[in-house]
């Protein structure tokens, strides 16, 4: 009796969990039909491109807005070039009714001009007349390519006082995230979290993008979760294509934990939407 209604309860996690996903979309020309795909209520994030430049984000955020999505557009700092530049950009997200911003340090070799790092913007946009109900701040579960851990760590807690939340990168593996959620919140950092997860794609798009985001250990982990034969059988029984089901119900069982304070999904769709909502919703009803 006790193990059914831990499955019941189960799946009602599951479907909460995937009710309030929150997906990150990239400001390409794609963007105007993934967007169709999206539940009309949704929430959408939407990245700074190298590419396209933060105006591109700041664009589809107001397009975005005024379609009736809630949207959550990232203000990299190193592609912001100074104060009145920042101010421009957050008059105009709170023109369209933004309430919700994401500051990553932005992925440029160069900053576009003063700002450096997250820090360096939101204490500045701290400063000024413009406020937002929620700010998110990046989280590094597998470490960042450039940056040792008493760094990130470092970092993190200075930028915790002007943040409402934080979203971690793309990580495959459950355990992984948990651990460094335990590693944070031992450190002092109490911020509620978002666990960004892959959504539904082919495995070897999927891998292509993880090594280019640099994704260390969980490429791996897709490897080894059945070892090799069970990967390959994997890859046949799915037609190729990764879905996150074991993470989702891995993660799931500690959402309601206070330790962990998991606040949502972070779903990385990389313009995939599709297949990732057919999977999202199949997984409610189911």
């Amino acid at each position: 009796m006790s193990s059914g209604l831990r499955a019941g309860t189960q799946r009602k996690d599951v479907e909460d969990l995937l009710t309030g996903a929150r997906y990150e979309l990239m400001p390409f020309d794609s963007f105007d039909d993934e967007i169709t795909h999206l539940p009309d209520d949704a929430t959408i994030a939407i990245t700074t491109s190298p590419q396209l430049g933060i105006e591109r984000t700041v664009e589809r955020a107001e397009q975005a807005a005024e379609q009736g999505y809630d949207v959550v557009p990232h203000v990299a700092a190193r592609y912001v070039t100074d104060r009145e530049h920042l101010e421009d950009i957050a008059q105009r997200l709170i023109d369209a009714g933004i309430t919700d911003i994401f500051v990553p340090g932005g992925d440029r070799e160069e900053p576009a001009g003063e700002f450096e790092s997250a820090y360096d913007l939101l204490s500045t946009l701290d400063d000024t007349e413009y406020t937002f109900d929620e700010v998110g701040i990046t989280g590094y579960p597998e470490g960042h390519a450039f940056l040792d851990e008493k760094t990130l760590t470092d970092s993190m807690a200075k930028k915790e006082p002007y943040a409402t939340y934080i979203v971690t990168q793309l990580c495959y593996d459950s355990d992984t995230v948990l651990e460094w959620i335990e590693n944070i919140r031992n450190r002092g950092i109490d911020l509620p979290v978002e666990i960004g997860i892959p959504g539904v794609m082919k495995y070897q798009r999927l891998i292509n993008i993880s090594q280019k985001v640099g994704v260390g250990d969980s490429i791996k982990f897709l490897n080894k979760t059945t070892g090799i034969i069970g990967f390959i059988r994997q890859l046949v029984s799915s037609r190729g294509k990764y879905k996150p089901n074991e993470l989702v119900d891995d993660l799931t069982p500690h959402v309601d934990d206070g330790t962990y304070r998991i606040r949502g999904i972070h779903i990385y769709t990389f313009n995939q939407t599709a297949d990732t909502e057919s999977w999202r919703r199949v997984r409610i009803q189911n």
